[in-house]
């Protein structure tokens, strides 16, 4: 097995940081295939997230008809669906919205856990990274505030990280 070396010259994936080598994606959505995956419970709130995530997309160079939109009833049902798009191979980067607002049951540890912990399986059993843009709130007046377009938009976060995390995995080895 040879060892890996990065190229030689210009456009090297590794920038020199400190004196070693740092491998860093960037936020471009040119030529990316990116999805997304929001919820249709809150919607309310994941409206402005999608929003946020669409309008990310667009300043970092994707047109909005390049970008697929998928509706799941609630964030329990993401990672299905993130599975599902993860094995078709079309895209090199998901983007998970939904929001889950704390009541007066458990029910909110058990949805918000489980969505969390099965995107994260999606990612790691299939390596295509999956961005966790799924709110986690006490209370509703949280959720407007961490979906608002003018108080930095998590949806808008989320597609970010996507389109940085596509664009590192293509540059590794």
């Amino acid at each position: 097995m040879s060892k890996w070396s990065p190229p030689q010259g210009g456009n090297s994936p590794l920038e020199a940081d400190h004196g070693t080598r740092v491998a860093k994606g960037s936020c471009s959505a040119h030529g990316r295939r990116v999805v997304v995956i929001a919820s249709e419970f809150n919607d309310s709130v994941v409206a402005q997230l999608l929003e946020g995530a669409v309008e990310a997309w667009v300043k970092h160079g994707g047109a909005a008809a390049e970008l697929l939109v998928v509706r799941v009833p609630g964030a329990f049902e993401l990672p299905v669906a993130a599975l599902q798009l993860a094995r078709s191979e079309a895209y090199e980067a998901i983007v998970a919205l939904g929001c889950v607002i704390r009541g007066d049951t458990p029910h909110f540890e058990y949805v918000a856990g489980e969505c969390a912990r099965g995107l994260q399986q999606v990612a790691c059993a299939t390596g295509v990274p999956v961005s966790f843009g799924v709110l986690t709130v006490e209370s509703a007046a949280q959720a407007q505030e961490r979906a608002s377009l003018t108080q930095g938009n998590k949806g808008a976060e989320a597609m970010e990280v996507a389109l940085e995390m596509a664009d590192l995995l293509a540059k590794l080895p």
